[in-house]
């Protein structure tokens, strides 16, 4: 019986964040979150890959109410990469994230001065993470996530909506 149970919270836990997720997307008002270009010594970007949406990203999420943005991009990078910021992130823009809403707005930042001990083991919401050659990201990297990379670090035009 417990196997039962075992497999059945196995497949039904995505399937429900997947749900939720789609559910904040309409019930929420205007939405701010953060992320962040973070580069090592070797100018690698960090990048995670979530459970609840397909593709390769920057980390970060969500800003929660009374906290400001660099609060918001500390606990992200610590929630998914246990990367510790050493010194202070570089603003980098906003941009409007239509694809996920009109009302979904995201600021990036740029890392290079921080710490991580380890990587993190995967969990419920990420699912893999690492450093990555700017040169060759994952063939699943969203168009997003290559464009805000592009942007940093061969000096591209910046595009106002995350794409």
């Amino acid at each position: 019986m417990t196997t039962t149970v075992q497999r059945l919270r196995t497949r039904l836990e995505p399937a429900l964040r997947r749900l939720f997720h789609l559910y904040w997307r309409f019930a929420r008002g205007m939405t701010l979150g953060v992320r962040a270009v973070v580069l090592d010594s070797e100018n690698r970007v960090f990048l995670v890959k979530h459970s609840y949406v397909s593709g390769w990203h920057l980390p970060g999420g969500g800003v929660e109410t009374g906290e400001t943005l660099r609060e918001a991009l500390r606990r992200e990078l610590i929630e998914e990469g246990r990367i510790e910021l050493a010194g202070e992130p570089a603003f980098f823009g906003v941009y409007l994230n239509s694809h996920v809403s009109r009302r979904d707005h995201v600021a990036v930042y740029l890392v290079r001065d921080f710490k991580q001990d380890r990587l993190p083991e995967p969990n419920r919401e990420i699912i893999d993470c690492g450093f990555f050659d700017t040169r060759a990201l994952p063939a699943d990297t969203t168009v997003g996530t290559r464009l805000r990379i592009a942007e940093v670090v061969e000096n591209k035009p910046q595009i106002a909506t995350w794409r």
